[in-house]
Formats: C-alpha cells, sequence, structure tokens
C-alpha cells in the first residue's frame, strides 16, 4: 500500500542518514521526503513549457501593440537612458504570476488567528487590478499563518497588560538601543529570554528578518568562512553577504556535504594564501519554513565541536513550537544551550508579536550591544510588543499560574493533521513534528486552482512555487496552531478539493497528481 511503501522510505532515510546508531539521538527521528515518479516530473516540466512559449507569444503582440501592455515601461524621454531595469526579468511575473495573483496579497479584515474574515476583491482584466466588491468572507479557516501557539489573538483579558504597557509608555520609542532606547521594559525581557533559553545573557530587537541580516555582519568578515544549508532563509543569506565573508552552501541537512566543507576548509584554508580561517561558522536554522524539516543537531554539534567551528542556529520557527516546554530545537533533542555558540530567534511567529533576540554567553551578547548595526542604528522594540512577549513567555513558563499546554495541543494537532494527509495518500515533506506541512501539488497549473477552491470552502491556505521552490516542486504550505479545534482540522482534511486531488491521483497510480488532461487545461485557462 502508499502507507507501506512511505514507511519504507522513512526507514531507508533513518537508516541512510547514520541516524540508527543511537548514540547521538535519544529518539526516533523520522523525515518525509518522498519522490514523485518521474512522469509527474516530466509532466511539470510540459506544463512549465506550454507557459514559457505562451509568454513569448503575449510579449510577441504587446510588442507589435496586438494587446494591450499593462506592464510599466521606460518613458520615452528616457529612451537614451540605461534601463532602470530589465523587461526579461518580469518575464515570469508578466505570463504566469499574473495570471494567478489573486491568491496572494488577499486583504484580512480581522484579527488572523484560527479563523479571520477576508475582503472580497475580483478582477476584471485577469489580475493586472483588482477592486472590492464591498463583501466580507467570514470565518475563513487560518492555514497560512505562524500564530503556532495562538498568541496572536485579541482576548481582553490575555492582553489587559499590553493595554497597561501602552499607556504608560506609548506605542513608540524612536531611539536606538545605544542611545534612548533602551527601557526597563527591555531589561526585563532579556533577562527573561535568557532564563528561558538557560543561557548566560540574551539581547532583544525590533525586527526579525534584521536580527539575522544585521548581527552576522557583527560577528563574522573578511578572513572568516561561513558554512550555510543551502535551504537557509534570506536573512540569513542576506547577512552572510553583507558580512564580507567567504560563503559556501551544504546540502540541506547532509552531514556528509557539511563534514567535506568542514574537511577542506581545515586542508586547504583560504584561497590562494591557504592561511588559516579566522573563524568558520555553520549556520543552520531549527525548523525550515518550506520544507518542514528539523536541523539534525546533534550532528551538527558533533561536526562543529570536531572541526573546532561556530555554529549559528536560527529558531524563528521552533522556538515556542518544539520541545516539551516549547524551547525549541535543543530542548527537543535534549541538547544544553551550551552546545550553540549563537542561539537566534524572534518572536513574530509562536510569541505573536515582532522583534528577534541573540542569546548566549554575555561575553558574545555584550559584544553585540556595542557592534550590532541593530543595536546603534535600528530603533528599539516598542513597549507593548515587549509585553506582549513576556506574557506569552511567562504563560510557556508556568510563571502566570495557568496551565494552557499551548505547546503539548499544538504537537496534537501537528501530528493529528500530518497522519490524516499521510493516509489519504499524499506526498508531505518534513518532520512528524514540525507545524509547517508543505503539500505538493507539482504542476504550476494547479496552484491557483487550489488555493481558489480551498477559499470557496472557506479555507485560507498558502501555495508557493517556482521560484521560491524548486521548479517540480510546487506545494500547498499548511500551518498548523494550537489553536486550531480538531474539527477545523477534519474540515480542512476532508476539503473536497482534497478528496478531488485523492480521487484524481489514485486513478493513475500516486497521489498529489492530477489527470494529465488537466494540465493542458489549467494551462488553456491560465494563458487566455
Amino acid at each position: 500500500s502508499l502507507i507501506q511503501q512511505a514507511g519504507c522510505l522513512c526507514v531507508y532515510l533513518f537508516f541512510k542518514n547514520g541516524i540508527s546508531n543511537g548514540t547521538l539521538y535519544k529518539k526516533t527521528f523520522i523525515e518525509h521526503f518522498e519522490q514523485a515518479p518521474m512522469y509527474v516530473a516530466v509532466l511539470t516540466f510540459l506544463g512549465f513549457g506550454v507557459g514559457t512559449i505562451f509568454g513569448y507569444l503575449r510579449d510577441f503582440m504587446r510588442a507589435w501593440g496586438l494587446e494591450k501592455r499593462n506592464v510599466a515601461t521606460e518613458r520615452e524621454q528616457q529612451k537614451d537612458f540605461v534601463p532602470l531595469y530589465q523587461d526579461f526579468e518580469n518575464f515570469y511575473t508578466r505570463n504566469l504570476y499574473m495570471r494567478i495573483r489573486d491568491n496572494w496579497n488577499r486583504p484580512i479584515c480581522s484579527v488572523p488567528g484560527p479563523q479571520f474574515d477576508l475582503m472580497e476583491r475580483v478582477t476584471d482584466d485577469y489580475n493586472w487590478t483588482f477592486r472590492f466588491t464591498g463583501r466580507t468572507i467570514k470565518n475563513v479557516i487560518n492555514m497560512g499563518s505562524y500564530n503556532y501557539l495562538g498568541f496572536a489573538e485579541t482576548d481582553v483579558n490575555a492582553l489587559k497588560t499590553v493595554t497597561i504597557e501602552l499607556q504608560k509608555y506609548g506605542t513608540g520609542i524612536c531611539s536606538t538601543r545605544q542611545e534612548m532606547g533602551t527601557l526597563d521594559k527591555h531589561v526585563e525581557l532579556e533577562k527573561l529570554v535568557a532564563k528561558f533559553l538557560g543561557v548566560e545573557d540574551a539581547m532583544v530587537f525590533g525586527m526579525g528578518f534584521a536580527t539575522n541580516s544585521m548581527n552576522i555582519p557583527a560577528l563574522v568578515g573578511k578572513g572568516c568562512l561561513i558554512l550555510s544549508d543551502e535551504l537557509n532563509h534570506t536573512s540569513l543569506v542576506l547577512g552572510a553577504r553583507l558580512s564580507g565573508a567567504t560563503i559556501r552552501i551544504f546540502k540541506h541537512n547532509n552531514m556528509q556535504s557539511l563534514e567535506k566543507l568542514l574537511r577542506d576548509a581545515i586542508i586547504y584554508g583560504q584561497p590562494r594564501s591557504h592561511r588559516a580561517w579566522r573563524k568558520i561558522i555553520i549556520l543552520v536554522e531549527g525548523i525550515y519554513s518550506m520544507e518542514g524539516s528539523i536541523v539534525r543537531l546533534p550532528e551538527i554539534v558533533s561536526l562543529k565541536k570536531k572541526y573546532k567551528a561556530y555554529l549559528y542556529l536560527d529558531e524563528a520557527h521552533s522556538i515556542g513550537a518544539v520541545g516539551a516546554t516549547g524551547r525549541g530545537v535543543v530542548e527537543y533533542f535534549g541538547m544544553s544551550p551550551d552546545d550553540v555558540d549563537v542561539l537566534m530567534g524572534t518572536f513574530t511567529k509562536s510569541f505573536g508579536a515582532a522583534g528577534g533576540y541573540i542569546a548566549g554567553k554575555k561575553d558574545l551578547v555584550d559584544f553585540l550591544r556595542t557592534h550590532s548595526h541593530s543595536a546603534v542604528y535600528a530603533t528599539s522594540m516598542c513597549p507593548p510588543v515587549a509585553e506582549q512577549i513576556i506574557r506569552a513567555m511567562k504563560c510557556l513558563m508556568g510563571q502566570d499560574g495557568t496551565t494552557q499546554g499551548k505547546v503539548r495541543q499544538l504537537g496534537k494537532n501537528t501530528r493529528y493533521f500530518r497522519r490524516r494527509l499521510h493516509e489519504m495518500g499524499f506526498i508531505i515533506y518534513g518532520n512528524d513534528d514540525s507545524p509547517v506541512v508543505p503539500l505538493l501539488l507539482y504542476m504550476p497549473g494547479k496552484i491557483g486552482a487550489f488555493a481558489r477552491r480551498m477559499l470557496e470552502k472557506n479555507i485560507g491556505v498558502v501555495v508557493v512555487g517556482f521560484p521560491a521552490t524548486p521548479i517540480t516542486e510546487s506545494r500547498a504550505r499548511f500551518c498548523v496552531s494550537a489553536a486550531h479545534t480538531r474539527e477545523m482540522l477534519d474540515t480542512v482534511s476532508t476539503a473536497d478539493v482534497l478528496l478531488k486531488l485523492t480521487s484524481d491521483a489514485k486513478e493513475v497510480g500516486r497521489s498529489c497528481v492530477s489527470v494529465t488532461l488537466n494540465l493542458n487545461n489549467s494551462f488553456l485557462h491560465l494563458f487566455f
């Protein structure tokens, strides 16, 4: 059966990646990355080929005035200028993205909790422009937000302390941390973060993206080597590039690839001069937001100790979401925080707020207080946001007198939803304990059709395709929350669009694949 095949694949991956010895992992670590049949890849490439051909045809018609040109063009007065942007770079945007653009940037007009309200909009020119109908789509099940623990709510009693801080401090500080922007509320939050993570000290920042992009350049520079997972977030990539350090990429969660780079770095040193690298730092994430996979932390820690490298761990999606008490992948694997040199995380997901943190040894944090671009130039975190984070963190630590068990509920919801999709025969990626659940769609024409059909059933989903994913791995990405009820998850997993995908797949022998004729119909709809 399909389930047995998937189980065999999991066992194969389990042994293939060298995790069966039991010396590093204290519990079973299983991730699913099942490959689709060859004909799925062939049909997907064929679909993009058809789209490209029609795209060139449409561009030809626009150039000769046979079709209206809706995209921005250079002014006639600037015809002798070097183009401000390259027209071909927007080829994909003009000819494919525009046809399915209605599935993104949908305006929400309520709290984005487990359910939300959506402003209905329609288009009269194939998604080049939109107009609002005045109708509101009520109670759409939210399967796209990173609200893992359900703290992004407006419960009056829960937000009472936030309201008090708003009245006391106002909405913003209008200053950097090094000038007039450090308040007692920031000090309280940093002490709480350090206690929560079990480290010596921590520093908080007003923006999660900038926590990576502005702090990595403070830690490494020219003459240093960065070893980055190929699927790292853009903030990590940007921070690495801004640092001026040499960057080398290793295959996702592949310890053989990482060890080879580490060994070569030690043996050969820097290019040309062959001097030893000043520093070698490994950049990884806790949970990868597009794959739903969890970092193989015990093996990476073992390698970094073996080769005397540093480890920078981005826990944006894992802090609060995994581990017995929500302390991230370090707790998930039963490891010590001292095993990680730089602990980074954000408050934009599990804590329902904004900003990020860097935590670790006191010497590290003191250095960043002086040298971090975010500390020197960026505006401080506003006090009401800091209070929201404190409220959520105290709830996780049990300091507010409640026993809500949000982390346990998230784990139950995650395993239940993943099991339902597995039983239906879908190909889904990631770890069984990851609340990020990518469901593979493959065909480019199905991206828009899937999201529209789900919205008709009052289910809001995020769909992702090339270039954000590999060209053959378009997907829908579900994000499970502790705030989801079992009825909500059942409604999503039994939606007729999912059942239709399953029935179509069985006709051709595998899940997540439509019958071949659907491909042609989808692209005729997209490009005409």
